[in-house]
């Protein structure tokens, strides 16, 4: 049989299996149906890319990674982007690109700071302390969840490098701040661009304002691979470090399976080697090896064509919620987009009002018993987990600007919902049914 036609009946029987098996038909119950905070949204083309690709069976970078980067760099309208295994690895590898020998007097040294925030994520803040770097710990805006940037400079100080932020649950944080504040001390921005694909800041997306940015693709995200990230940047030199400390450190930069690119491969004399060793085993960083395999990709190729869609969707969730908890205002204080943004939100959160008459605890408790999903803002406050507790006792490793009281506000009562594209807009209306029923049966406010 000819392997093209076979190979198109494979993939004629993919997309028949996607539809008896993975095509939901189910209708929601109210209470017994299960609202997830986020979670995968595909169809038959996720499914027949993937297998497209294990037919290859190429399996580590190859042409479906080139296609993702290249499909992800014209979306954004950023120039280079490299795919990751994870966004954890991608966050590793922006930081760890900024301490290459390269940037000469501009590189992030051991002892070294970096502003950053304790409401977020911890590997947002991992690679600072793994390295040797001390992270400078600022407090947040409650009314839009990211940097409260009157402080970023009281947090700076002469070995101040490098600032890494994260748009907070899709929201942008003041970028204009944020950008000026680095110009004028010459430091880095790493935009933790995880948990805000697609949202915008005054007409430009986000992760186009950084030095470098990145991705997520774990599947609660804006898109999934299942696991995956991208490190991305508009900075020539930074994508050569970049691509380097991501593939084992290597100097080379021919991609998987290919040889002698440059025509010079047995031409070069670099370090202490002799001339004309092998340039595709010649080291520049101590890198690793973070690539994603190309059936992640292709899985990835097929989401991005629908990011705009699930945007869009996610927006009207945002939005649904907003408008239906109106009533209950007395009760929560409700996230702000910061001026100048369209986020493309990541989940939906409140904060229990001190007067609300309840606890968070008591709230969630609640909708969790009604099969509604919830979530805290990540670490809430960073510093008070058991990572910590060393650091901490000792005093040492970090730096605290202030009393951080907005982020152990948000550590102490807030929590957030969905607003994911799968989630159908009965089931937006039920999140709002539901958290209006409690307020209701939680009586007047003590």
């Amino acid at each position: 049989m000819n392997p093209d036609k076979l190979k198109q009946e494979i993939l004629s029987k993919v997309e028949e299996y996607y539809r008896l098996v993975h095509k939901g038909s189910s209708s929601f119950i109210a209470g017994t149906t299960k609202i997830g905070y986020a979670g995968r949204v595909y169809d038959e083309r996720e499914m027949v890319n993937v297998v497209d690709a294990a037919l290859e069976f190429w399996l580590t970078y190859g042409r479906f990674s080139k296609e993702f980067e290249k499909k992800f760099c014209d979306f954004l309208g950023v120039r280079f982007c490299n795919l990751v295994n994870s966004g954890s690895s991608a966050n590793l590898l922006a930081f760890m690109s900024l301490t290459s020998d390269g940037l000469g007097d501009r590189k992030v040294q051991r002892g070294d700071e970096v502003i950053t925030v304790a409401a977020g994520f911890p590997t947002t803040v991992a690679p600072i302390v793994q390295y040797g770097a001390i992270p400078v710990f600022v407090d947040v805006d409650l009314q839009t969840l990211n940097v409260d940037v009157s402080m970023l400079e009281l947090a700076w100080s002469t070995k101040t490098k490098a600032v890494i932020l994260a748009h907070t649950l899709g929201n942008p944080f003041n970028i204009d701040a944020v950008q000026q504040f680095c110009r004028t001390h010459g430091v880095w921005l790493i935009e933790d661009n995880c948990d805000a694909l697609g949202s915008n800041y005054k007409g430009r997306y986000t992760g186009r304002f950084g030095d470098i940015a990145t991705s997520s693709f774990y599947p609660p995200h804006h898109i999934t691979m299942g696991e995956g990230g991208a490190v991305y940047t508009n900075n020539k030199d930074l994508a050569r470090i970049i691509e380097s400390m991501r593939d084992w450190g290597r100097d080379c930069w021919c991609p998987s399976g290919k040889d002698n690119t440059c025509g010079k491969r047995f031409e070069h004399q670099l370090g202490e080697l002799p001339f004309g060793y092998d340039h595709k085993y010649t080291y520049s960083h101590f890198g690793y090896n973070l690539k994603a395999s190309d059936l992640q990709a292709a899985v990835g190729c097929a989401q991005l064509d629908k990011l705009k869609q699930f945007c869009d969707l996610r927006r009207r969730n945002y939005g649904l919620l907003r408008e239906g908890l109106r009533p209950v205002e007395d009760r929560f204080v409700f996230v702000e987009p910061t001026p100048g943004s369209d986020p493309a939100w990541f989940g939906f959160l409140m904060i229990v009002r001190k007067d609300a008459g309840f606890s968070r605890k008591d709230v969630v408790d609640y909708l969790e018993s009604r099969q509604i999903q919830t979530r805290m803002l990540f670490a809430g406050n960073i510093i008070k987990h058991p990572c910590f507790d060393v650091m901490r006792k000792e005093q040492r490793g970090y730096r605290v600007i202030g009393e951080l009281v907005n982020t152990n506000r948000l550590m102490e009562d807030a929590f957030w919902v969905g607003v994911y594209p799968g989630m159908a807009t009965e089931m937006v209306e039920f999140v709002v049914e539901e958290i209006t029923k409690f307020c209701s049966r939680a009586g007047s406010r003590s």
